[in-house]
């Protein structure tokens, strides 16, 4: 979520209950997810090919008195083995997911904060922090002083050795704060961690951070602005974590076009703002349209004018007409792009956040005006080699790859996460999906948007947010949240054509006003969807089989195991030797008919009689079946597919082909069933010395 200020808060808050009260809307088309009755506890739900198997509340501090409170919105998730870590802006929740059906509440720490995105690597949480009120002890009494030793913004260093006790081994203090930060791991050093800071913040005070400037990088070399913070973890002495590099990835970037609102929201806020002018409200423009500027905001520059002028006391009139006079030169400096030489207006000057892969020695940045591809073989200096800018994208919000790094989707939150951008009057290439292939690590090409599909009210925050790989071998398929329009899991194998597979979701919070709610983030993890929901807690999903998804592809997905998951730290799925790959690809043949159909039957018989021999039988049978499947991949529709199902797979491509090539050709008993229920072979698996080649073929090398 964006870092929002009362004045956009207020401003969305605003819009979306004229809308509302003017009833615009035309009637919604027949999908399931659309009329569904409104509750904070008690909302309808619609699903399809997803099942919801638990739904946790919050702890009792992180609930509430009303809904929509800004100040208790559940955040993000990490994972390690089956400990699930959630952010909350009161804290963080540790939970035990052994049981998905039962997740068990281990410990709640409190730690007031904005936003208190998080990431694990062992036995260490890394939380991020930028709200003025927030301290270095996590106290809840917040700091009211304008520069304070007590203040936090950063990044915290916590040791969670014991789960219920939870211990700040260091506060790394940054200049503007960590909005989210991505925990990057260097395969060539397992002596360290890295931090990637993102931080939208205003610039700290000197007096309370020595060296942070807030000038522009051509008037200050050490500015704090246009660049990101690196910091460095030794996982011996984590309490030595700090800032070891401050690249500079925004050069040279312009301040792109956008947008802005859309009509009828600009006809809305245009009378709004001309009805509260004339009882003496402030108006001021923001990006593009009137918006009345919230009191809070008013009274806040009334304070600092008359401390300005060296006053006390209660705002005068003559402090009133100066504000009016200035408010909008305030606005603009706070939140437009600033001139930069030659009369160019700046690019972003941070990244909301950045997704790394190390395994392929990339970033993906999403800063605000641009999608960012950054070479990360150093990951202490990570240098831009490509940009992308799109008018149809209001704020690059987040990036996802695919398993083989060959595409990457950036998503749109526009109007921050706080507003509703999926109606059916709102365009479907704003707030969406931009999905992109990569080629060569250097360079991007725009392939398509996509938008969750159903129509939601003026009362749902609803616009594209955080999500994951589902890791099913041979398609490249993403989970997401979408905040009240709930969890949509998207196919977009064919990146020009995606389509949605499946969905969750529930009504609004309230049917009446929009109350801030739904999906954070909805990941895969080890065979189960987590989804962080604002309001309700935490809701767990499983996928059901379907024509678009079959039980063969859901069982090869949950074969894939990690002992930790930080979404923005992205790890490449392999693929364990099963018989369930084979048959996960067969299916794949089936639906897009690139094998003859009496072929399929026949190679899942012969699978079938295979998986149940052992030993010679089991290789002589299937080093036929490789021949067969050879000579079947000449004359096939899809022969790169066939012949990844024989192993023999020369595609370029290098995702579950190459992985498959890598694992599958093991086999031996019981540990190649697709039987075997998770984690495979829970009694061990035999070493990989005695396994037998399941196909013959030679290993290939990446």
């Amino acid at each position: 979520m964006q870092r929002v200020s009362g004045l956009i808060l207020a401003s969305s808050v605003l819009l979306t209950s004229l809308l509302s009260a003017q009833n615009r809307e035309p009637p919604p088309p027949r999908d399931p997810r659309v009329g569904l009755k409104a509750g904070w506890w008690d909302a309808a739900q619609a699903t399809w090919n997803l099942r919801l198997v638990s739904t946790s509340r919050p702890p009792a501090n992180f609930i509430p008195a009303e809904p929509g409170d800004f100040s208790y919105m559940n955040s993000d998730l990490a994972f390690r083995g089956t400990t699930l870590f959630q952010g909350n802006f009161q804290g963080y929740s540790i939970w035990d997911v052994a049981d998905p059906f039962h997740p068990r509440l281990i410990h709640p720490e409190m730690c007031p904060e904005q936003q208190n995105d998080l990431s694990v690597y062992k036995n260490l949480l890394f939380l991020s922090g930028e709200s003025g009120n927030g301290r270095v002890d996590c106290g809840t009494q917040g700091v009211t002083e304008h520069a304070s030793p007590l203040r936090f913004r950063g990044v915290r260093v916590i040791d969670i050795s014991d789960l219920t006790h939870p211990r700040i081994l260091a506060n790394v203090q940054t200049c503007r704060g960590s909005h989210t930060h991505t925990l990057v791991v260097d395969p060539k050093d397992t002596t360290v961690v890295y931090i990637y800071v993102s931080g939208q913040a205003g610039v700290r005070p000197a007096e309370e951070l020595a060296g942070c400037s807030s000038a522009l990088p051509e008037q200050d070399t050490a500015s704090a602005r246009f660049r990101i913070d690196i910091i460095r973890v030794p996982l011996a002495h984590p309490e030595q974590a700090a800032i070891v590099s401050r690249p500079r990835i925004f050069e040279a970037l312009a301040d792109p076009a956008s947008h802005g609102a859309s009509p009828a929201d600009l006809a809305v806020a245009q009378r709004e703002a001309d009805s509260a002018r004339a009882t003496g409200a402030f108006v001021v423009t923001f990006q593009g349209s009137p918006v009345v500027a919230p009191p809070p905001f008013v009274n806040e520059m009334l304070d600092s004018m008359v401390k300005s002028r060296g006053g006390t006391g209660a705002p005068t009139g003559a402090d009133s007409t100066a504000l009016r006079g200035s408010i909008q030169g305030i606005v603009d400096a706070m939140f437009q792009a600033p001139m930069g030489p030659g009369g160019v207006r700046h690019g972003p000057d941070q990244c909301h956040d950045i997704t790394v892969y190390p395994a392929f020695g990339v970033a993906g940045g999403a800063c605000a005006g641009y999608g960012l591809l950054l070479d990360i073989r150093d990951p202490a200096h990570p240098v831009r080699v490509a940009a992308a800018s799109d008018s149809n994208f209001a704020y690059w919000h987040s990036a996802t790859f695919n398993n083989d790094a060959s595409k990457v989707i950036f998503t749109d939150e526009w109007g921050g996460g706080v507003a509703p951008r999926c109606r059916v009057t709102d365009k479907p290439e704003w707030g969406a999906d931009a999905i992109f292939t990569i080629e060569n690590k250097r360079a991007m090409t725009f392939r398509n948007y996509y938008k969750v599909p159903a129509p939601q009210t003026t009362t749902e925050n609803c616009v594209a947010h955080n999500g994951n790989l589902i890791p099913v071998p041979g398609r490249d398929i993403m989970v997401q949240g979408w905040y009240q329009a709930g969890v949509s899991i998207v196919d977009y194998t064919d990146a020009a054509h995606p389509a949605e597979i499946a969905y969750f979701d529930r009504g609004p919070m309230d049917s009446t006003k929009l109350e801030i709610a739904g999906s954070w983030s909805a990941y895969w993890y080890n065979g189960y969807i987590y989804s962080t929901e604002i309001m309700r807690g935490l809701d767990v999903l499983e996928l059901r089989p379907s024509a678009l998804l079959t039980q063969n592809e859901i069982d090869a997905a949950k074969l894939v195991k990690f002992a930790y998951q930080n979404v923005q730290d992205q790890q490449r799925a392999t693929w364990p030797a099963s018989f369930v790959v084979a048959a996960a690809y067969l299916d794949q043949l089936e639906r897009s008919h690139g094998l003859a159909a009496d072929r399929i039957t026949a190679v899942r018989a012969a699978l079938t009689s295979a998986e149940r021999a052992g030993g010679t039988s089991r290789r002589s049978a299937l080093n036929t079946l490789a021949a067969q499947l050879d000579h079947d991949a000449a004359g096939a529709a899809d022969g790169a597919k066939v012949r990844v199902v024989a192993g023999r797979s020369s595609s370029p491509r290098r995702s579950a082909s190459r992985a498959l090539g890598r694992h599958w050709r093991w086999a031996r008993g019981g540990c190649m069933s697709h039987r075997c229920p998770p984690p495979i072979c829970p009694s061990g698996c035999p070493s990989r010395s005695s396994h037998r080649p399941i196909f013959r073929r030679a290993a290939s090398r990446h």
